[in-house]
């Protein structure tokens, strides 16, 4: 009984810790990420290089609030770029992809300054690539195409000052991985 009554007044501590911090993102803020992303979700293997890794830019502005008490809502752009280059003895291909969307995110605040939340991306990915090399002399393919590009994502934002954060997401997207900055207006 002493085990249970110390654990439900551990939880209720911590459960009291979490509902006092403040958001950290609210409706009518704007935030914008930029990113660099570890860990391709288009390409690998053996012959695959990096020539551009994935970066992104996103815009976010923050519509809904009071959703679970502290939950807010932010929709807004999304842009993300890579370039890979698959080669094997001199020959191979060159790979860009540029994904266009839009993003709706679910803010929570669960730590000071740390700003916590999942999000859908939905947009197109524009696709192209162009042969090199000489395996057939004379030969030049290249080849472009797009399609629906979709992500599901954690992130957070660590705020340094009123302003500036440090940025992490975790999901599938352009990349695995985005590390970055956020600068809030």
């Amino acid at each position: 009984m002493k085990k249970i009554s110390a654990l439900l007044l551990g939880a209720f501590f911590i459960m009291a810790q979490l509902a006092a911090q403040d958001p950290t993102f609210e409706k009518g803020d704007k935030a914008l990420n930029l990113g660099i992303g570890l860990g391709s979700t288009l390409y690998s293997g053996t012959y695959y290089k990096s020539q551009v890794p994935p970066v992104s830019a996103s815009l976010e502005f923050g519509v809904v609030d009071n959703i679970l008490e502290k939950g807010v809502i932010g929709v807004g752009p999304y842009l993300g770029y890579s370039s890979y280059k698959y080669e094997y003895l001199d020959w191979g291909w060159k790979y860009s992809n540029i994904i266009i969307g839009v993003r709706g995110n679910f803010h929570y605040p669960l730590v000071n300054k740390l700003d916590t939340y999942t999000g859908l991306l939905l947009g197109y990915n524009v696709a192209s690539s162009k042969e090199f090399g000489n395996a057939v002399p004379g030969w030049d393919y290249s080849y472009s195409a797009g399609g629906v590009a979709w992500s599901w994502f954690v992130g957070a934002r660590y705020y340094f000052s009123e302003t500036f954060a440090a940025m992490a997401e975790l999901g599938y997207g352009i990349a695995y991985l985005n590390l970055g900055v956020a600068l809030k207006f």
